[in-house]
């Protein structure tokens, strides 16, 4: 019963506190007794909360806690006439408030922070503590991205007030984090505050203004899976082309389906960055992965036009034989010649029997000793060691086996044809498998 009265007693305090306090008080006006003298302002923010980064518009939104104090000099009493009552709590919209605001406010409602209670002491000190979500213009720099590091800044002065007027204090050097919810994508690491005076244009009187760095460090971890490794592994499916074999008829459809591949990771990136010059770290890894993919493609249907060299077709050049077949396919291990060709090519090579080349002289004497069929000649085919031969029997053997020798040279030239195909799709697939890697070394090597 003691404690409920003396709470209710001090509450009637309370009450004509206010009364006493608010009976020819103006919240319209600055609370100093000289006007000459300037009205200090203690400002103080803790960052709570990093609710969005928007890249494409740059736009900051934040969750703030910001603490204003200062000291009103029409707000004071003696403590001891209102029995020891030394701090109340009133709305904010009875007392003078400074109209700090956001200068690189990007958002279009314009209301300030929450109307919360004020602390006001014995003193005459109010301590306004309002939240506030806060959307603020950010200059995005994604030169590195996904390893970029952001730093936007929060300026917060006086609209109206220059000065002379009133004077913002910093209440700490830097933000406070202590409170700070980490956020998914970005790393807090600082949030240093300067102050300012600027002589703007339209007046002659300084303007203070303090500006809060938000330090931002992008966590790439979701980034590295889902952008840059796919685009990483589709990569190498661009060398894997040239060990395509050509007879398959999908060498050039492997790196179209890469190419569009890597053109939907491509639109991707390009939706969530600003359009700006400076174009992203994976955007460049993106643009010459793509063209390594094309200039494979372009040298694959070149390769393919060697490989499928006919009849028609020139000899290989002596050059090409002494450089591609002879050093290239042995550095790169390639020994076959052709598969359909290697035994006709190897028997063309191989020396006749010696019964084969008497009778193959013979033959040829014979041919040349009678003019015609059916002449004394064939008589002496008897003791030749031929008997009964026919001279147009004969011309049509010659006839089927220089046929045949032909036949066997266009394969051997298209065989070697075939294998300098071969040899190019080895040299060249191991250029790009070099190309990707060091491609993929200078990405992580650019990394800030």
């Amino acid at each position: 019963t003691i404690t409920c009265f003396a709470l209710c007693f001090r509450g009637h305090y309370a009450q004509k506190l206010l009364n006493d306090l608010m009976e020819n008080y103006s919240s319209a006006l600055r609370p100093v007794e000289d006007t000459d003298r300037a009205l200090n302002v203690t400002l103080q923010i803790t960052l709570s909360q990093i609710k969005d980064m928007d890249e494409r518009n740059q736009v900051l939104i934040a969750y703030l806690w910001i603490r204003q104090t200062w000291y009103d000099a029409y707000l004071r009493w003696n403590k001891e006439d209102y029995d020891g009552l030394d701090v109340i709590h009133i709305p904010s919209s009875l007392v003078w408030r400074p109209d700090l605001v956001l200068y690189n406010k990007a958002d279009d409602d314009f209301s300030g922070p929450m109307d919360t209670n004020v602390r006001l002491r014995y003193n005459g000190e109010i301590t306004w503590d309002a939240p506030a979500i806060t959307k603020s213009s950010c200059v995005v720099d994604v030169s590195y991205f996904p390893f970029d590091s952001q730093e936007c800044n929060l300026t917060f002065g006086s609209w109206t007030y220059n000065g002379h007027q009133v004077d913002i204090i910093m209440g700490r050097d830097s933000g406070d984090l202590s409170d700070f919810v980490e956020n998914v994508e970005w790393e807090c690491h600082g949030m240093p505050a300067t102050k300012n005076v600027i002589m703007y244009g339209c007046c002659s009187d300084p303007y203070p203004d303090i500006t809060y760095t938000v330090l931002l460090q992008r966590r790439s971890s979701f980034y590295i899976f889902n952008l840059l490794l796919p685009c990483f592994l589709i990569s190498f499916l661009a060398p894997l082309g040239f060990y395509l074999p050509a007879d398959s008829g999908e060498k050039v459809s492997l790196g179209v389906t890469v190419l569009l591949a890597l053109t939907v990771f491509q639109l991707m990136v390009a939706e969530s960055m600003p359009p700006s010059e400076s174009v992203p770290l994976i955007g460049k890894y993106y643009i010459a992965t793509m063209t390594m993919v094309t200039a494979s493609t372009s040298l694959t249907i070149f390769i393919m036009n060697i490989h499928f060299c006919g009849a028609e077709a020139k000899p290989v050049p002596h050059w090409a034989k002494v450089l591609i077949i002879d050093y290239m396919s042995k550095i790169f291990f390639v020994y076959e010649v052709g598969e359909n060709c290697a035994s006709a090519s190897s028997s063309s090579s191989s020396p006749r029997p010696p019964q084969d080349e008497i009778r193959h002289q013979h033959l040829s004497s014979h041919i040349h000793a009678n003019g015609k069929p059916g002449s004394h000649g064939s008589r002496e085919d008897h003791g030749s060691g031929i008997p009964g031969v026919d001279t147009k029997l004969v011309r049509n053997v010659e006839y089927i086996a220089n046929c045949f020798r032909e036949q066997r040279a266009t394969c051997a030239k298209g065989a070697e044809w075939k294998k300098i195909a071969k040899v190019m799709d080895r040299f060249f697939m191991w250029i790009f498998f070099i190309m990707v890697f060091l491609m993929s070394i200078l990405i992580i090597g650019k990394k800030p």
